[in-house]
C-alpha cells in the first residue's frame, strides 16, 4: 500500500506533508481504531450506565417501601436539622434567587454559543436540556409509583427526577459543548457547584427528596452522553491539546473531587443505619436529621460525580466540525488542478481515465 494510503488511528494530527489521502475525511470517523470511534464508544457506554443506575435508583427509592421510608424520613429531617432549617427560614429569598438563577444560566449558555458563533453546538447544548427537562416531565407524571398513605400529611408527593436539577446540571453540561477549550474544566467545574447548590436547596426547602435529585442528575448526564455520541458519530470531534485545559480548571475541578468523593463516601456510609428502621417504628429526631443529611450528602455527590465524569469523557477532546487533516495525493492530483498548499478540490478530472472499472 502506498504512504498516502496508509489510515490514521487517532491521536495527534500528523504533518500535512505525509500524504494522507483526500478520500479519508468521509471514513475516519468508521475506522475501528479511529479517534472518533473511541470517543463514540465511552460516551455511549456513559449514557447506559447512567440509564442502569437511574433505573437502579428509580426501583430501589420509589417502588420499594425501604425506599420510600428513607426519603420519607430524609424529608422530615429537613426540620429536626437546625442548620438546614435556619438557612431556610432566615434567608427566604434563597428560593427566587435559585430560580433566577436557572432562568440566567439559561441565558448564558445560550449566549456564550451565539457569541462564539458556535451556532449548531449551542442549538444541540439548548435541545440537549430541553429533552432531558421533557424526559423528566414525562417520568414525573407516567412512571408508576405508590401514592402517599396520608395525601393530606406534611409530606409533598414524590417528584421523581427533580426538574431543578435536571435544568441546572444540564445548563453546566451544555456549557461543556460552547466554552473554549482550555476554559471547558473551569466553566463547566464552577457550574456544576452551582448545579450542587440547586439540589442542595431544593431538599432543604421540601421541594424534592434526595431521591429525585439523583435521578435529576442522572436524565441530564444520560442524555448529554447521548449527544455527545452522537456528535462523535458525525465526526464532530477531533484531539485537543494534550496540557493546559487541567491545570486551569484545577482550582475549580479539585473541590469538586473532594466534593462527589465525600459526598459518596458519607452518603454510602450513613445510607445503611438510615435505610434499617427503628425499632420503636418511629424515627427520633436524631435519626430523622441523619437521614437528611445522608440524602443531602449523597445528592451533592451524585451531582458533582456526573460533571466530573462528563469532563473525564471530554478529556482532550475538541468538539466542532474541524476539517480533518489529509492532503491531495495521488496520480491525478496535478491533472486536477490541486494547488500546493493542500486546498480540498474535486480530484476528478475531466477525462474519465482514473475511474476504477
Amino acid at each position: 500500500m502506498a504512504s498516502y494510503d496508509r489510515s490514521r488511528a487517532g491521536g495527534s494530527p500528523r504533518p500535512l506533508e505525509t500524504g494522507d489521502t483526500w478520500w479519508y475525511a468521509a471514513v475516519a470517523g468508521e475506522a475501528p481504531g479511529s479517534f472518533s470511534t473511541r470517543v463514540r464508544t465511552r460516551t455511549r457506554r456513559a449514557c447506559l450506565g447512567a440509564v442502569l443506575v437511574l433505573t437502579v435508583t428509580y426501583a430501589g427509592l420509589v417502588l420499594t417501601a425501604t425506599g420510600r421510608r428513607w426519603g420519607d424520613a430524609a424529608m422530615a429531617g429537613r426540620r429536626a436539622d437546625t442548620v438546614a432549617a435556619t438557612l431556610i427560614r432566615e434567608h427566604p429569598s434563597l428560593t427566587g434567587l435559585t430560580t433566577l438563577s436557572l432562568a440566567t444560566g439559561c441565558v448564558l449558555l445560550l449566549a456564550v454559543g451565539l457569541i462564539r458563533g458556535r451556532y449548531a453546538l449551542t442549538g444541540a447544548a439548548a435541545g440537549a436540556v430541553v429533552t432531558a427537562l421533557a424526559l423528566t416531565g414525562l417520568l414525573q407524571r407516567y412512571a408508576p409509583r405508590p401514592p402517599l398513605p396520608d395525601p393530606g400529611g406534611p409530606l409533598v408527593p414524590s417528584g421523581f427526577p427533580s426538574a431543578q436539577t435536571t435544568l441546572a446540571l444540564g445548563i453546566a453540561l451544555g456549557l461543556a459543548l460552547v466554552v473554549p477549550y482550555r476554559q471547558r474544566g473551569l466553566v463547566v467545574g464552577a457550574a456544576t457547584l452551582w448545579a450542587v447548590g440547586v439540589g442542595a436547596h431544593t431538599v432543604a426547602a421540601g421541594r424534592h427528596r434526595p431521591g429525585d435529585v439523583v435521578a435529576g442528575a442522572l436524565v441530564a448526564l444520560a442524555v448529554h452522553c447521548g449527544l455527545l455520541a452522537l456528535l462523535a458519530r458525525k465526526g464532530k470531534v477531533h484531539p485537543g491539546a494534550r496540557r493546559g485545559p487541567a491545570l486551569v480548571g484545577l482550582p475549580v475541578t479539585l473541590p469538586l473531587l473532594l466534593l462527589a468523593a465525600a459526598g459518596l463516601g458519607a452518603g454510602l456510609w450513613l445510607l445503611g443505619p438510615t435505610l434499617v428502621p427503628p425499632a420503636t417504628g418511629a424515627y427520633d429526631p436524631a435519626q430523622l436529621r441523619l437521614a437528611h443529611r445522608c440524602g443531602q450528602a449523597l445528592a451533592a455527590g451524585v451531582v458533582a460525580a456526573a460533571g466530573l465524569l462528563l469532563l473525564a469523557l471530554l478529556r482532550r477532546v475538541e468538539l466542532g466540525g474541524v476539517p480533518a487533516h489529509y492532503r491531495l495525493d495521488g496520480p491525478f492530483v496535478e491533472a486536477a488542478g490541486a494547488p500546493r498548499d493542500c486546498e480540498l478540490v474535486d480530484p476528478f478530472t475531466e477525462d474519465l481515465d482514473h475511474e476504477i472499472s
